[in-house]
């Protein structure tokens, strides 16, 4: 039997004991990893910088060494989100809808977990709390298969979130961990349908569609974050300048981050040069019209094609100058991945002829879309941020990883 056969008939067999664990025993459990978590930080730095050093030797860029690190506020948040997650009610169970049959039935609409949940991502090992605490809440199996680079941190976590579980006996099945870094286990893993209830893939471009065009379970896609912001020309400049550089540089290795930005033809000359002193550390590459005044600044370079719609995950920014709102929706709604754009503005029907028609799932007026996570939005973490439309749209949390059934109770009828 392989590896990853085995794997998935441990987290099959473990449903029926997840669904009978009790609201308060889970939270009991959340709540005991939160604190392990912050007790243990310093071993946890231990084993996330031996995949930094080994990450440094293979070439690692900077922006994917810091999806890497897990620093003391990052493994602190960790363990906040995991604690917040200890206090929401319980969902499953919950009764959505309910109603009589005129034949006297009574039919319920309740919520339940959707069983075993396949993640495969990509550097970022808080994930795998993230990713085990979201599961174990919603009563789902879990089968965590992380990037090589992130393998020694990933098993320290995953033993960590294991080592507490069990002291409440919870069975080490329901969190599971694939060891196996080959490519062929991620072949072998999304083509078990008779186990693996849904695939959750977050990382790269290359690794999505890989999955999408191979996989025999259900996808939700997540993750890929092609965002804009629109700056319209009744924006308050000084603002503008101060989101997107937010947006941009405070994370620029998440999927939340600005990759492109519009400005209205009618400001553009007056914001780019504070934009460009603002952003001293970022490099822009602007369409052919704004390079044309401003490709003397040492951090400004003229913009192909392919860097608008492209997801750069780094200090890079493409910018573009439009005519106004239609056309900004227009170009967003083609090049957008669907994930998370904002418009700047202080015109009420400008801002929402973008926000109704813009078609992605967060978007934004007045803000950075660095605020798109699981975490803001008060979900005490997230499974991911789906960019597609059926089941889930948006930051994933607890409620995302349920599905419904209806239960059925009569007294002797028959159709």
């Amino acid at each position: 039997m392989s590896e990853i056969l085995e794997i998935c008939q441990k987290a099959k067999a473990s449903c029926a004991e997840l669904l009978n664990l009790s609201a308060s025993t889970k939270n009991e459990i959340l709540r005991a990893v939160a604190s392990e978590i912050l007790a243990c930080k310093e071993e946890i730095k231990a084993a996330n910088l031996i995949d930094l050093e080994n990450g440094e030797k293979s070439g690692l860029s900077a922006a994917l060494l810091d999806r890497l690190k897990l620093s003391d506020s990052r493994i602190e948040a960790m363990a906040q989100g995991v604690l917040e997650l200890a206090n929401f009610p319980d969902a499953i169970g919950e009764i959505l809808d309910g109603w009589r049959h005129k034949n006297g039935m009574q039919i319920s609409k309740i919520r339940v977990p959707l069983g075993v949940i396949g993640i495969i991502y990509e550097s970022r090992p808080n994930v795998t709390i993230d990713a085990a605490a979201l599961a174990l809440k919603s009563s789902n199996a879990v089968i965590l298969r992380g990037s090589a680079n992130a393998i020694s941190s990933n098993k320290f976590l995953v033993n960590l979130f294991n080592r507490v579980a069990d002291k409440f006996s919870l069975s080490k099945n329901a969190v599971q961990l694939i060891t196996n870094t080959d490519r062929n286990a991620v072949s072998e893993m999304i083509k078990m349908h008779e186990f693996i209830d849904v695939l959750i893939p977050r990382g790269g471009k290359n690794l999505k569609e890989f999955i999408i065009q191979n996989a025999t379970i259900p996808v939700i896609e997540t993750g890929a974050g092609v965002c804009h912001i629109y700056v319209d020309e009744s924006a308050n400049l000084n603002e503008a300048i101060e989101i997107i550089k937010n947006a941009k540089t405070q994370r620029p290795s998440t999927c939340n981050s600005v990759e492109c930005v519009l400005l209205h033809e009618k400001i553009a000359d007056e914001i780019l040069p504070s934009l460009i002193a603002k952003l001293d550390n970022v490099e822009l590459r602007l369409d052919r019209n704004l390079y044309e005044n401003f490709g003397g600044f040492s951090n400004v370079r003229l913009a192909s094609k392919e860097d608008f719609g492209e997801e750069f995950l780094d200090l890079v920014l493409a910018v573009k100058s439009v005519q106004g709102t239609s056309e900004a929706i227009s170009y967003i709604n083609s090049h957008s991945s669907g994930h998370s754009d904002s418009i700047l503005s202080q015109n009420y029907e400008n801002i929402e002829k973008f926000l109704n028609a813009v078609d992605s799932a967060v978007v934004y007026a007045n803000a950075s879309t660095r605020f798109s996570d699981g975490g803001e939005f008060g979900f005490g973490g997230e499974i991911g941020i789906s960019t597609q439309k059926l089941h889930a749209r948006g930051p994933m949390g607890v409620k995302e990883l349920t599905t419904v059934k209806y239960v059925v109770r009569g007294n002797g009828q028959i159709r």
